[in-house]
């Protein structure tokens, strides 16, 4: 892999760490780095020693968006055919069957905030700088910018940020609900392994349904949402985690590592 490293850690071995290296490009997005990223999740999706996964950028920025040097050479044709491709890989992170979080270690603009928004947590160095600026160079965020920014800030919020193309500071994104936790530019890494290694060490397959029936849940109404939670809750009830939790609660003792199944 050219623009990606990845690295297993935690305890158990069950964190990915996957790394955007392209730094000096600011980790802006190519065809080729879009496709490793493709790629690489098919296969850690298939390693279920891995219960969570973590995103970075390696050097100054998380990631800085499509690289224009490509970019400017796009056509209407391949300009739909690179924003299907770059919207496919975040769905495919947006429903990947084990937590995402995006360590956001710099600069997250505009492609680079849209793969911070496909991620389930995000965490933002202090340093760290977030917007969608793609107004300036006339043309819209096209990796699904335009539905997960409003979804998470709100409409008005997200309409002000991508119509005005400001920058905001780690502090401002915060504070609007765009990231969840702030952290000093030297922790951001062990705090992300911190939280990773919470996450990673409950069940695999209640963190799985537990995070469809969220997703999923958000993109339709109340009462679908609703049934989309109870069918997922009681198929948990034929699973041997669920037995071997209840039993050990019962039995005021620590529960056998989960296996998820």
């Amino acid at each position: 892999m050219n623009g990606l490293k990845y690295e297993i850690a935690g305890k158990n071995k069950s964190i990915g760490v996957i790394t955007l290296n392209r730094p000096q490009a600011l980790n802006a997005m190519n065809t080729e780095t879009v496709n490793e990223m493709r790629e690489l999740l098919d296969k850690i999706e298939k390693d279920e020693q891995i219960r969570c996964l973590i995103l970075t950028g390696e050097g100054r920025a998380f990631c800085s968006g499509g690289d224009i040097n490509e970019e400017s050479q796009t056509t209407v044709i391949t300009g739909y055919q690179f924003s299907r491709n770059c919207a496919q890989v975040l769905d495919t992170m947006e429903h990947f069957r084990a937590p995402i979080i995006g360590a956001i270690n710099g600069y997250a603009l505009g492609g680079g905030l849209e793969f911070a928004l496909a991620c389930d947590i995000r965490i933002a160095s202090k340093k760290a700088f977030l917007g969608s600026p793609e107004i300036s160079l006339a043309v819209i965020p096209g990796w699904g910018g335009t539905q997960r920014l409003p979804r998470l800030v709100g409409v008005s919020k997200a309409k002000q940020l991508m119509f005005t193309g400001d920058k905001i500071s780690a502090e401002e994104a915060y504070r609007i609900g765009l990231v969840d936790e702030l952290s000093e530019p030297e922790e951001l890494m062990k705090d992300a392994l911190i939280m990773a290694e919470k996450i990673a060490h409950w069940g695999p397959l209640a963190m799985k349904y537990l995070k469809i029936a969220v997703t999923d849940g958000m993109e339709c109404d109340l009462q679908r949402g609703l049934q989309i939670e109870a069918a997922l809750f009681a198929q948990l009830y034929g699973t041997e985690d669920q037995q071997e939790a209840m039993h050990a609660f019962l039995e005021k003792r620590t529960p056998k590592p989960f296996l998820g199944r």
